[in-house]
């Protein structure tokens, strides 16, 4: 999500201060060791250096938070819904407070900047408060069919309600998805990245226990954990912040228990710049828009960009200048770094990988594609922020999601061949039009196939609209009221008078 970094206060706790004091499972309101799962390596991305081993949850041990929850439920649905609400309310207030921390663990997990991250628990508590205060207005309806029956609606809660989350955003991915299933009367169980869990250990350090016991549930797990949140009848709606192949196996093991799914999967975003467009705000999205802070690693990114004949090489060169001078790979833990590292040695082997193809199938390297040499960014899983031009839409690099620093540059003077290439990706998440006229906007607009759409600007984000894909970037919305809909379930009720 774009937004500008969050103030820091002048000294900075040290690691030590923020780590969990637990690094096992919690469910029931207490913290596990795992039954049958085990204790895995989680690493410094920005040094490729191990930080602790946590708990990973096996099958026995996610049935058993699974458990819990379902015994919750009753108790947890019949608590009045504006309690619900100050609950939800108090543990945003809880993550405000000690955003750093949770930030310093972020940084350190996945290698994202602290200035960055440090925005992430007041995103995250932000969108608490948004749905608590939302719980009023979710209410059923009335219907006269006749002067001899009473008809109207309810709006239930699901039940357990199962919740994966990416780890580019691992504690306010964390925290989104806690508040509008919890504001509904359901009970949950989150599984937090496996590449990340520190944060949100910390986390149900901090607010586990102001729900009651099997209310609000988060594991640390792997495939095992996935797969049986997936399959297990116990669930009612498993959703998923990650990758359209993870996202595709959900929804296969889903089937057998026909339980409601939501999926927020990849994106290859296109960002088309007419020749009318002001250079300048162009410049500065097109920069912008490809969340190089958090090194590409966002399925929002803006990460194939069209630019007109007319102004192809000027701003090309811009931006290559204001990247240069932008965004410099370093330590995410030093307030000055201004792009941080991939979360694992294996998403900078893949981008790696991506850049070589590139450059095989003849796209031109204007600016970056190595791994960077200076001594804070040694060990660390980084790569420079690469930009390709003389791309065309056939090639890997831009019809296939990369999630790393990664920009592909495309010509283009045909409106028509412009809009088939834009669409001709199977995702369909986010897309970004620059113009100076407002109807050459709206007509762009209606043709970029995704689900939300920015004009003469990239990468904002507001509660109460709604963020979800079409084709194979997801179903469903979330941030806004639907999100809240889908979290219940509808009854039609008849009375004869």
């Amino acid at each position: 999500m774009g937004r500008l970094p969050h103030p820091l206060p002048e000294k900075l706790p040290s690691v030590e201060e923020c780590m969990p004091k637990s690094l096992d499972l919690f469910y029931g309101g207490e913290w596990h060791a795992p039954e049958d799962g085990e204790y895995r390596e989680t690493v410094n991305a920005g040094r490729g250096t191990i930080v602790a081993k946590v708990a990973f949850a096996g099958v026995k041990d996610t049935v058993a938070a699974l458990e819990v929850a379902q015994l919750a439920f009753p108790a947890w649905r019949a608590v009045e819904p504006l309690e619900r609400g100050k609950l939800l309310r108090k543990a945003a207030q809880v993550l405000r407070e000690n955003a750093v921390e949770l930030a310093m663990l972020d940084a350190l997990n996945i290698g994202s900047p602290i200035t960055i991250m440090a925005g992430d628990a007041h995103m995250a508590a932000d969108t608490i408060d948004f749905f608590a205060g939302m719980i009023p207005a979710v209410v059923g309806e009335t219907r006269h069919l006749g002067d001899d029956t009473f008809n109207y609606t309810l709006r239930e809660p699901l039940g357990v309600v199962a919740r994966i989350v990416a780890s580019n955003h691992p504690l306010m991915f964390t925290a989104f998805k806690l508040a509008a299933p919890l504001a509904m009367g359901n009970t949950v169980v989150i599984k937090s990245p496996e590449q990340a869990p520190l944060s949100a250990m910390r986390m149900m350090e901090l607010i586990g226990n102001i729900f009651p016991p099997g209310v609000l549930n988060v594991l640390s797990g792997g495939i095992d954990c996935g797969k049986t949140l997936a399959s297990h009848l116990i669930v009612r709606k498993i959703t998923l912040v990650g990758s359209l192949p993870t996202g595709r196996a959900i929804q296969r093991a889903a089937a057998d228990t026909l339980k409601l799914t939501s999926f927020e999967l990849g994106g290859k975003n296109a960002l088309i710049a007419y020749p009318d467009a002001d250079l300048d705000k162009l410049v500065d999205g097109v920069v912008s828009g490809m969340n190089w802070s958090w090194c590409g690693q966002s399925c929002g990114s803006t990460s194939r960009v069209f630019l007109h004949t007319s102004h192809h090489d000027m701003v090309l060169a811009l931006v290559a200048d204001k990247l240069s001078r932008s965004y410099r790979p370093g330590n995410p833990l030093d307030p000055a770094t201004t792009m941080g590292s991939l979360v694992s040695k294996a998403a900078q082997d893949r981008v790696l990988h991506y850049i070589s193809l590139g450059q095989q199938e003849g796209a031109r390297l204007v600016m970056g594609g190595k791994v960077p040499s200076t001594e804070d960014t040694k060990g660390g899983f980084f790569v420079e922020p690469t930009v390709f031009a003389d791309v065309k839409q056939t090639m890997r690099i831009a019809m296939e999601e990369i999630f790393g620093p990664v920009m592909s540059v495309i010509k283009w003077d045909d409106e028509d061949a412009l809009f088939a290439q834009v669409n001709a990706v199977e995702y369909g998440l986010t897309g970004a039009v620059y113009t100076s006229d407002m109807v050459t906007a709206q007509k762009a607009v209606r043709r970029i196939q995704a689900g939300t759409v920015w004009v003469n600007t990239v990468g904002t984000h507001f509660l109460t609209m709604p963020f979800g894909g079409y084709k194979q970037s997801g179903t469903g919305r979330d941030d806004c009221f639907e999100e809240m809909m889908e979290m219940t379930q509808i009854k039609a009720v008849h009375v004869k008078l």
